[in-house]
This record gives structure tokens, sequence and C-alpha cells, in this order.
């Protein structure tokens, strides 16, 4: 067996031009074999662009492709869970972007097939795998800055009005989308069941969220809040990150965007006597998050790693998105 993972494409979306698909070119271990398009024209252009060697018109095509071994899902939030399935049950491994399912039970027959199968199935976070993400938690867990007592963070951007984002036949809504990202930080620094939730949305006429805020206590006496949204520039591409973690013995304050890469900063302080604060700057450098992700799929599947994206994670992440669309009224969860 080579050590090159043949790896498929399905779709031409925006996120996989842009980022996924260079860092998986990128990533070692990783051979961009084939892609699919709903058009041939799109997923020629796709072949050409990025050097694959097929190109199918259908999803069905690609996975009928016996050298596929591992497939990448970029589709709308709606349809994750019916090709992820079907990739699953023809014995692909799947990638599949964030938010991985719409709600629970999805993503526990995803899982399910996955296993019946025998093939890997792990969500798409790709910053999760930055060494930013590493030494964040490093610092938290290594119990610098004390027991975890609140973490804030946001997460927003522009405006999709004519975009399939914010169209809720396609699962589309902030929470969704950029919001996953707040939940998924909390849940990597928090280690403590959920006692509550409380939540509010502006929903447009036809239910989908623009902005929420939503606070969360842990059962350890933790509290985290996140501010998420697609309210910001209008006709500009705009978009606001932060990240603070309070501690008993000092905090951190990071304005890194999620999925940023270069070189990145954040700030630790730590108390001592009195007003006394010693403050640092850590960086750290980190190549496409994508790529990391890519390398870290690509060792799974050679039995050298496993996914640092788990089921549990996810299936964690998934039920407190779950209860926030329901609290805000977007309803959702499929209960």
């Amino acid at each position: 067996m080579s050590e090159k993972v043949k790896w498929g494409v399905m779709g031409t979306a925006g996120i996989a031009a842009g980022c996924t698909i260079p860092g998986m070119k990128a990533a070692e271990g990783c051979e961009l074999y084939a892609i699919a398009g709903r058009s041939l024209r799109k997923a020629e252009s796709f072949k050409e662009r990025f050097g694959f060697e097929k190109a199918y018109e259908g999803y069905d095509a690609l996975l009928a492709d016996p050298e596929v071994e591992a497939v990448y899902i970029p589709l709308p939030n709606d349809i994750h869970c019916e090709w992820v399935i079907k990739a699953l049950n023809a014995h692909k491994h799947v990638l599949c972007e964030k938010p991985i399912a719409m709600n629970e039970a999805e993503l526990r027959r995803m899982f399910a097939a996955a296993k019946e199968n025998g093939v890997i199935l792990m969500e798409a976070f790709a910053y999760l795998h930055s060494p930013y993400m590493e030494k964040l938690r490093s610092i938290v867990a290594g119990g610098e800055i004390g027991s975890v007592d609140y973490i804030d963070t946001a997460f927003l951007t522009q405006c999709y009005s004519d975009d399939f984002r914010l169209h809720k036949e396609f699962g589309g809504g902030a929470i969704y989308d950029v919001g996953c990202y707040c939940t998924s930080m909390i849940l990597s620094l928090i280690d403590s069941p959920i006692k509550y939730v409380k939540a509010d949305a502006e929903l447009d006429s036809t239910g989908v969220d623009y902005l929420a805020g939503v606070l969360i206590g842990f059962e350890n006496g933790a509290r985290a809040s996140f501010n998420t949204g697609m309210i910001l520039g209008t006709d500009t591409c705009d978009r606001y990150d932060r990240l603070f973690v309070h501690g008993s013995k000092g905090h951190i304050r990071s304005d890194v965007e999620y999925n940023a890469g270069g070189e990145l900063s954040f700030s630790v302080t730590i108390k001592k006597q009195g007003w006394e604060r010693d403050i640092r700057t850590e960086t750290v450098t980190s190549v496409s998050n994508y790529t990391l992700e890519a390398e870290n799929m690509n060792a799974s599947i050679r039995g050298r790693a496993v996914p640092l994206v788990t089921e549990e994670f996810s299936i964690k992440n998934m039920k407190l998105l779950d209860t926030i669309l329901d609290t805000v009224g977007y309803n959702d969860s499929g209960k």
C-alpha cells in the first residue's frame, strides 16, 4: 500500500478552493486524486487548477471509484449526513466540514456507519490542529493560570445575505457556521459537564440567526460566554475574533483569528503579590491548519495516529449546539 492517501473532494465549495485543497496539496502523505462537482465543467476547472488526476460529474461517480480512499465533504450542512453515510458505506474514510451534522441524532448515525464499515470519520475543525491551540491547552492544563473559571470568546464575520449560509433550508445561520468555533474552543478548555445554557439571538423572517449571545454554566463552577454573528461589513469582508481565559492565578488574552496561520501571538498574565502582575507574550508559528488537519487524517488512515477531533468531542459539541439552537428558537435538534 502506498504511503500516500488518494483523496477525493466532494464539491467545489469556497472553503475547499480557498483553504482545504491548498492545505491538502501541501500536506505530507496526501494525493489529490479526484474532484467531483454538480457540473463536470466546474469539476474540470478544479482539476486543472489544483492538479487532480480525475474529475467527475456528480458525487456518486466519485464514490464508485475504487481508487478513492478518503473523501473530503464541504457540502451544505443539510446534506452532510446523507453524503457522509453514502461515503462511509462505500468504505471511504471521511473528513467532513464543520458543523458535521444538523443535530446529535444525525451525528450518531454517521459515526455508527463509520464503525460498521471500519473506516474513519473526522469533523473538519482545522483550527484545533494548530500549534496555537496546542500551546493554549498546555498552559491551561499545566495549571499556570490556575483553575479556569471564565472564558469569553467571539467570532463575528461579514453578512452573507445572498449566500447559502443564511438559508434555513441549507442549515444556515451564524450559530451553525461560526458559533461552532466558539463552542468547540470553550469545550477544548473546560472539562466539565454543562449545567445550564442561556442564549438569545436575532432571527430573520425565516428563523435563521444573524447574531447570538450565549452563556454557559458548568458543573465545576466555571462559566463561559460567546458572541457570534454574520452582521459585519455588508459591503466588505470584515470579521472580529477574541478569546479571554480567566483563571484563579492569571489569564490569557488573544485576538488571534480562528483558523489563522503564520506567526500568532497572545498574552499570558500571572497574578503576583497585591496588584502586581507578570505579563508575557507567547508566540507560535504555524503552517496552514488545513495542512496539519490533512496530515493528521492521513496518518490516522495509515495507522500511525488517531483523529485529533474525536467522536466523543464532536458529539459533545453537537449536543451543546443543539441546546443553543433550541433555546434561541431555531429548533433543529431532531427532538
